[in-house]
């Protein structure tokens, strides 16, 4: 198959991550705003190539008072880093055991990072697009980016834990034609 450009559904994709609360609970959010490209064959996972920026200011926990906190500079600093990228290095595995290896850049600091997840497979969709999906996720040390906030707490342990779950559900799309329906349906 010839490599094809794809386009990330947006209406259909998300972007997660979770991480320990006060020892206790886990607290989950989302961004909002990303954008992704991406290139080649999902059948024929070596020839993938990707790149996803996701907007530090659409992060939406629920609650608007942490969501501010964390575009802060004490955490992500959404004004001297207003994006996160993430480009994808390789591709490996099988449909059930996809490797995604990658390089992962928060703030200032770029690490490689490897997602495992599951390719959902490939279908022409009822306007006549390509369309393939995939789920993924990793876990990180948020103080490997410089992610460093956190406050004791007054019977011991703290306020946040250091590992990050991100999470990944990605739909993408290869227009059949200029003219094309819209990724909403």
């Amino acid at each position: 198959m010839v490599d094809k450009r794809w386009l990330v559904d947006k209406v259909h994709s998300s972007i997660e991550f979770s991480i320990r609360h006060m020892m206790i609970s886990t607290v989950r959010g989302k961004f909002k705003e990303f954008d992704g490209e991406i290139s080649g064959d999902p059948d024929d996972f070596s020839s993938l190539k990707a790149h996803f920026t996701i907007k530090v200011s659409s992060i939406d926990t629920g609650t608007a008072d942490r969501d501010n906190h964390l575009r802060s500079d004490e955490i992500l600093a959404m004004e001297k880093y207003p994006t996160v990228e993430y480009t994808v290095k390789k591709v490996t595995g099988s449909a059930d055991e996809v490797k995604i290896t990658g390089d992962l850049r928060i703030k200032a600091t770029t690490k490689e990072v490897v997602f495992k997840g599951e390719y959902g497979g490939k279908i022409k969709d009822p306007y006549g697009n390509d369309r393939f999906g995939l789920t993924a996720s990793a876990t990180i040390n948020r103080a490997d980016f410089d992610v460093k906030w956190n406050m004791a707490l007054e019977g011991g342990g703290l306020m946040l834990g250091d590992k990050m779950n991100l999470y990944i559900q990605l739909e993408a799309y290869s227009p059949a034609t200029p003219k094309q329906e819209t990724a909403s349906q």
